[in-house]
């Protein structure tokens, strides 16, 4: 289904994100074909120059942000950047997260916290590079080191007293 107009395309890029954020139906597999499916929709769209706004950017950032792929989160990452340069304001934490994301998929340690992993089966923040700031991770709007650490031990601690 081609978009007969940029208005639909936008339209159709905003549902894909918010189907995307709130697919917890069903099977794992079927939630990760449904993510797939979508992502591979962003993907044409992209390559046929139909994304162009910032909020487009930003909404076709966020399915790709869903991919296991290295490449996909480095595409999350390039039009969640691209949407920044566009002047939408919320992508700018996706930039961090699809980072994040990416880094950890590579073995590296990731830049600014965002992501919880597990490591020997308990919840953390796994490595994050040091020389990161808090600024630096605010400029990013993302929260300072010690409250990702703070979040992580509250849900760690949830975790242990549910079992």
């Amino acid at each position: 289904m081609e978009p007969q107009n940029f208005e639909e395309t936008s339209a159709e890029l905003e549902r894909l994100a918010v189907e995307q954020l709130n697919d917890d139906e069903g099977e794992l597999e079927a939630r990760r074909q449904r993510g797939r499916s979508r992502r591979a929709r962003v993907r044409q769209l992209y390559q046929q120059g139909a994304v162009r706004t910032g909020e487009d950017y930003y909404h076709a950032a966020l399915v790709m942000l869903h991919g296991d792929e290295i490449a996909s989160l480095e595409l999350a990452r390039h039009m969640a950047r691209r949407a920044t340069e566009l002047g939408e304001q919320r992508a700018w934490s996706v930039i961090a997260t699809a980072w994040d994301r990416a880094l950890i998929k590579r073995g590296l340690p990731q830049r600014f916290g965002t992501q919880f992993v597990r490591e020997n089966g308990r919840l953390s923040l796994g490595p994050v590079d040091p020389s990161i700031t808090d600024s630096q991770r605010a400029l990013y709007g993302v929260p300072p080191l010690w409250v990702q650490q703070q979040t992580v031990e509250r849900l760690r601690r949830r975790e242990e007293s549910d079992q």
